[in-house]
């Protein structure tokens, strides 16, 4: 019987290792372990609501004691990122000084003016694969960054924008 019971519990313990890892989340239980953020340094706009502010925190949590507001469409610097969650710092009104913001509610657009559009791509550099164009003045969605390349997501596609093609205003290109 004990010898049944262990088997059991094995198969159980492998069962559960196999679906976390086949299902991200053993990826996202070490993303949140980790404690070291990816320097970054670009710029983006607040994407929350008409009427709604985006608070920012003491840290990565909503645990964490807020320490300002900043408003819709306001434009922000993005100086690092960890997760699901954005270190900004000289916003353009609001909250003065630096804090953690929710990534998922920060935007960007797109630059290319009288182009064709811009490149996303595979890795950040221009030398990687191009994935896919995305028209010029084109919001995209953001979801991380490294050094001055942005994260972005258009049409379900995932891939890296330069940061000569980013716009991080909301409400006038940056031309």
């Amino acid at each position: 019987m004990k010898n049944q019971v262990l088997k059991l519990a094995t198969g159980l313990a492998l069962m559960c290792t196999t679906v976390a890892i086949n299902t991200g989340i053993a990826d996202q239980i070490a993303l949140a372990k980790s404690k070291n953020p990816t320097k970054c340094n670009l710029f983006a706009y607040v994407d929350v609501s008409d009427g709604q502010t985006l608070n920012v925190r003491s840290g990565t949590s909503t645990n964490n004691k807020i320490l300002g507001q900043v408003p819709v469409n306001e434009t922000v610097q993005v100086v690092a990122v960890l997760g699901n969650w954005a270190k900004i710092t000289n916003t353009s009104s609001g909250f003065k000084g630096t804090g953690w913001v929710s990534l998922p509610k920060l935007g960007l657009s797109t630059r290319g003016y009288g182009t064709k559009g811009v490149k996303l791509y595979a890795k950040t550099s221009a030398k990687s694969k191009v994935i896919v164009r995305v028209p010029p003045n084109t919001s995209v969605k953001l979801l991380g960054c490294q050094g001055g390349w942005a994260l972005v997501q258009y049409k379900g596609v995932n891939g890296w924008l330069v940061r000569e093609d980013q716009c991080g205003a909301a409400l006038t290109s940056c031309s």
